[in-house]
């Protein structure tokens, strides 16, 4: 998913064991066998109070999707994010699929990612066949003369931000010399101020967003790109037809579409997140950053502290990196929260 941050899997850490992707409760079962049921998983970054699942159709389980259902989802995320057109957007069975699928449509050339950040950006650049170069600022591109510049906006998982105004004029210069800016927008449901997508269109400028975090349903598997039309056309075309299944259309184009849960879910989270700063913060622990669905800690115990939550069944996530850090989701129901506080408190 987009959004999980740099780490490797099945590599060990100043923790021990080995690094988990972000939601591998298998892993962590394994981990700590002797961890105490339910799982608490605060790896992800997900909304643990997810939208309604309104009624799906009957035949939305019993025949291909149609084109209809597939340009109404694509106006409601137009419409959602700001975009002019749904001539736009493109979508895929996850923005994973779409981080994939766009370095196949480029050129091969140079690709500057802004890190650190979530790997698969680098990864699949690279497997595509472009150099890519890890860089710290943006204006590192253009010194590389890089055709791509990749930015996480808000970053993971330290939440770092940039003004849309910088983000444009970015684009604008990699338009200039014939390349891209993609901004990766997974985290960025919470703050449409922030967001770069109503300029969708624009030449140079590519945007990701992913359906499953602000809408708690990442097992659904619904990413979007908004792009100049004829990009849009060829992802489109990459992805190939029925891309998102008919339940799938049906549940997105409502959440997509529901103005009066959204801004409720925005106060919600964002409630939701100083109560864990104020629960963190109180353990003594120092938050770094972070958006309204994760936060991040830097505290030099955290190897001691991510094997103190893996043994009362809650999982966090940790960087290969910096192992000072470790990276909380917000718990949802109450008992969550008791948990997580005694395990702080313990």
């Amino acid at each position: 998913m987009t959004g999980q941050a740099a780490a490797g899997q099945g590599k060990p850490d100043a923790a021990g064991g080995t690094l988990l992707h972000g939601g591998d409760l298998d892993g962590a079962r394994a981990a700590f066998p002797g961890a105490p049921a339910p799982w608490i998983d605060l790896s992800t970054g997900i909304n643990p109070w997810p939208y309604p699942l309104p009624p799906v159709p009957l035949d939305a389980w019993t025949r291909l999707p149609g084109r209809g259902e597939e340009e109404a989802l694509r106006a409601a995320a137009a419409s959602c994010y700001g975009a002019s057109s749904a001539e736009l957007v493109a979508t895929a069975s996850g923005s994973q699929a779409l981080i994939q699928l766009l370095p196949r449509l480029c050129r091969p050339g140079r690709v500057a990612v802004l890190g650190p950040t979530y790997a698969e950006h680098a990864r699949c650049w690279a497997l595509a066949g472009h150099e890519v170069r890890a860089v710290e600022r943006p204006e590192e591109a253009g010194v590389l003369v890089a055709g791509v510049l990749v930015i996480v906006n808000p970053n993971n998982p330290d939440g770092r931000r940039f003004a849309p105004g910088e983000l444009l004029e970015m684009a604008g210069a990699q338009a200039a010399r014939g390349g891209l800016l993609v901004v990766d927008e997974a985290f960025a449901d919470m703050r449409p101020e922030d967001s770069v997508a109503p300029a969708a269109g624009q030449p140079g400028l590519v945007v990701l967003r992913s359906f499953g975090k602000f809408f708690g349903l990442a097992g659904l598997r619904l990413g979007i790109a908004l792009a100049p039309a004829a990009l849009a056309a060829a992802l489109r075309e990459a992805v190939g037809p029925w891309a998102v299944s008919g339940p799938g259309l049906a549940i997105a184009t409502a959440a997509l579409g529901d103005r009066d849960w959204i801004p409720a879910t925005r106060d919600r989270l964002a409630r939701a997140s100083a109560g864990l700063d104020r629960l963190l913060e109180g353990a003594g622990l120092r938050v770094a950053g972070g958006t309204e669905l994760f936060r991040l800690v830097e505290d030099a115990r955290a190897p001691s502290l991510y094997r103190a939550l893996g043994s009362a069944g809650i999982l966090v996530r940790r960087f290969e990196h910096r192992p000072d850090w470790l990276r909380f989701g917000l718990p949802g129901p109450d008992e969550a929260w008791r948990r997580l506080a005694v395990a702080l408190d313990d």
